[in-house]
């Protein structure tokens, strides 16, 4: 199931445990500013998600178009997917953070032994 929410509506996400908030931009652009707990997937590492179907999957880019067709596609796996419209840029909320990814984040295939 796929559905689109107003960036207003992250805050409401980011805590919970049955939501996963993916970032969908480069590394770089995630570094300089994301919202506090979300999994930085770049475009290249795209192919590496493997989250649970257990939870929902909360997905933003830089200006939303990206996310949506990512979104779609998931929603098409049978994933339960919201896109954030407008994405990063739209964002307005308290809960901005900055930082460098970490390494064997949850659901990315890896050597480190993700999921």
């Amino acid at each position: 199931m796929l559905e689109t929410i107003p960036a207003k509506e992250l805050d409401q996400y980011v805590y919970d445990p049955l939501v996963l908030i993916v970032d969908l931009r480069i590394e770089e652009e995630y570094e300089a500013g994301h919202i506090a707990g979300a999994l930085n997937v770049p475009p290249q590492e795209l192919m590496g998600l493997r989250p649970g179907k257990d939870r929902m999957l909360v997905l933003y880019c830089g200006r939303g178009g990206f996310s949506l067709e990512v979104a779609r596609r998931l929603a098409g796996k049978g994933y339960q997917v919201k896109s954030v419209v407008g994405g990063y840029r739209a964002y307005r909320g308290k809960n901005i953070v900055t930082g460098k990814r970490r390494d064997g984040q949850i659901g990315i295939d890896s050597k480190a032994g993700g999921h």
